[in-house]
């Protein structure tokens, strides 16, 4: 039976949703003020209050980005300016004051694609099946929520910093505000991610802004020191208003630019970084001194993140995506490699890396692409994983995780568990479009499996802190010296000690000296 009442009252203004006898979905609803004209870049203002009802059956816009024919992503909405909206899923039956765990997903693009809308992030299954509620929010992206300005401040041209970190601190502030009306319990919120969404999360982790604002957090595939200083993030901002044909004393024009114009200009800037400067994204956080007061894994080390449980991991093979899609985004080649590191000790000096005869001796056997896939792995996504493990685990319970599962036909594409192939497994949307090829050889049976006992663990971790399975399954302990117990996830899921001991040591403390 369909509930006829869908209607919410928000605190600026009431919403309707639709309820399709499963779940009952609210899309497209406001959190912050359109962030055009005087308010491109800079912090998300509160809506204005509204008095009629408003629809929330639909999506709101996704931020403009550029379209990449290498990732043929359906957003599920038209893109636009006015972005900052966000959706909500609960069960079917559920009310105001039912006080059921909220998941709120960050999704990823490296700082330049996706939205909240894309239709693998449908939470249907999610919250249907898990009795929880599920929300998903937009931030601004690219050149728009993270080309530090701050730089041209002055009279009458106000910028602020990290704007689409504040525009994700602004949704989960809503959501503390408003998610008792919709069901949820605002004391038992957890923040999940992947990619650039999971950065963005370990970011937080680590923020004064975000204290409180969530219980526990999940960070799937975190590339967490994919953060940079301030005058390189100015250089990048400089490039894009080049490109723009603008100088320093032009920002004031900047509020009247096409934001088709910002995002071409930023899209060129997006894919010359790389190449110049391997291994580096144009656009991501920025440590500025306020809203993120240092490199988050440096502040994990040193003790000094949130005391939230944190359930973190990666993929197997997290560069095979990067090379199967030829994107300069993951640096493969020793050339690429060797100019990677140097950029990262020049701005990371706290980031000892290891020699090429120490990577030798961990990576014996692998030549060539081979050994730079595995090394890009490990500096771009596992090794930020294991690092923030071991800091955050002196403060809060920490569960480390490895996706290993991969279907025939990725096996057969050599992407295997590839960056993001664990997404479809966490939301239940197995197969969502007609050109998804995850499942065109067989293996959805085991798929299903696999899937219905991650999400068991993620929803378990949002509503007790711990991520139980299913009856039957191996328990998973929490991340501890000396044991480092990991979570693999495969047809068959097990618990190993120390997955990462054959190169810990050279990526780990005996190498890694915070000064």
């Amino acid at each position: 039976m369909k509930r006829e009442n869908t209607l919410v009252e928000t605190v600026y203004g009431a919403v309707r949703g639709a309820d399709d006898g499963r779940v009952i979905a609210w899309k497209g609803v406001r959190f912050a003020a359109p962030p055009v004209g005087d308010l491109r870049w800079r912090a998300p203002e509160p809506p204005q209050r509204w008095s009629s009802v408003a629809d929330a059956t639909r999506y709101g816009f996704a931020c403009p980005q550029p379209v990449d024919p290498r990732v043929p992503m359906d957003l599920g909405a038209p893109r636009g300016e006015d972005c900052l909206t966000l959706n909500v899923w609960a069960p079917s039956g559920t009310a105001a004051g039912d006080g059921k765990p909220v998941l709120v997903w960050v999704h990823g693009g490296a700082y330049v694609i996706g939205a909240g809308s894309q239709p693998l992030f449908d939470g249907r299954v999610l919250a249907g099946e898990g009795d929880v509620v599920v929300v998903t929010v937009n931030y601004r992206l690219g050149a728009l929520g993270f080309m530090d300005m701050s730089e041209f401040d002055g009279p009458g041209h106000r910028f602020d910093s990290n704007i689409g970190l504040r525009d994700v601190l602004a949704a989960l502030q809503w959501v503390r505000d408003n998610i008792a009306a919709f069901g949820g319990d605002p004391d038992r919120v957890t923040v999940f991610g992947e990619s650039a969404g999971a950065a963005i999360i370990t970011t937080l982790l680590t923020s004064p802004a975000a204290e409180g604002l969530f219980a526990a957090a999940i960070a799937q595939s975190a590339p967490a020191t994919s953060i940079y200083a301030r005058g390189r993030s100015s250089g990048v901002a400089r490039q894009v208003l080049n490109r723009l044909g603008l100088r320093g004393s032009d920002v004031d024009r900047l509020r009247d630019v096409p934001v088709d114009a910002i995002v071409a200009a930023a899209t060129q800037v997006f894919y010359e970084t790389p190449m110049n400067k391997p291994g580096t994204l144009a656009f991501a956080p920025t440590v500025d001194g306020d809203l993120v007061p240092d490199y988050p894994v440096k502040l994990a080390r040193e003790g000094r993140s949130h005391r939230v449980p944190l359930l973190i991991g990666t993929n197997k093979h997290e560069a095979a995506l990067f090379k199967w899609m030829k994107s300069p985004l993951v640096p493969i080649t020793p050339e690429a490699i060797n100019a990677m590191f140097n950029e990262i000790a020049s701005e990371q000096p706290h980031l000892q890396l290891p020699t090429d005869d120490q990577l030798g001796s961990a990576y014996a056997g692998l030549r060539g692409k081979a050994r730079g896939m595995s090394v890009a792995r490990d500096l771009g996504f596992r090794m930020p994983s294991v690092w923030l493990a071991e800091g955050h685990s002196e403060v809060a319970p920490v569960y480390l995780y490895r996706f290993d599962f991969a279907t025939p036909m990725l096996r057969l594409l050599r992407i295997a568990a590839a960056h993001a192939t664990e997404l479809p497994f966490v939301w239940g949307n197995l197969g969502t479009t007609a050109k998804d090829p995850t499942f065109k050889l067989g293996g959805r049976r085991t798929g299903r499996a696999v899937s219905e006992r991650m999400r068991a663990r993620w929803v378990n971790f949002a509503r007790r802190g711990e991520p139980l399975g299913l009856p039957g399954e191996p328990h998973w302990p929490s991340y501890k010296d000396p044991d480092r117990m990991c979570l693999l996830i495969d047809e068959r899921d097990s618990v190993v000690s120390d997955i990462d001991a054959h190169i810990r040591p050279v990526w780990g403390n005996e190498v890694l000296n915070f000064r």
